[in-house]
């Protein structure tokens, strides 16, 4: 491949690697899975004692593919200047969107 073809090609794939990490993360803002179930209501558990330089992310329902199975909460690493929104169920119509825990600023 000559010189001339490398550069075009290189020209070509770089805005579209510059676009991946945006993309990526406007992802995590839309839902992760649509199912028609609605999940069971959350189970009440109270939270453990607070730990410094650590957030609580709460248990939530999650689909296994065929029924949802209860994953327990867990302790995320704080990360300064952002708040963790926990995973959660939305109604969308007759469907169910599932949106995954994240952090934001």
């Amino acid at each position: 491949m000559n010189i001339k073809k490398l550069l075009l090609a290189s020209m070509l794939v770089s805005p579209l690697l510059i676009a991946m990490p945006m993309e990526a993360a406007h992802a995590q803002a839309s839902f992760d899975l649509r199912i028609g179930q609605p999940p069971p209501p959350l189970r009440v558990i109270a939270p453990p004692p607070p730990r410094r330089g650590y957030v609580w992310a709460p248990g939530y329902w999650n689909w296994n593919g065929r029924h949802h199975v209860w994953a327990g909460g867990h302790w995320e690493r704080e990360r300064r200047g952002q708040r963790y929104v926990a995973s959660e169920w939305r109604q969308d119509g007759d469907r169910y969107g599932f949106q995954r825990g994240h952090w934001e600023r």
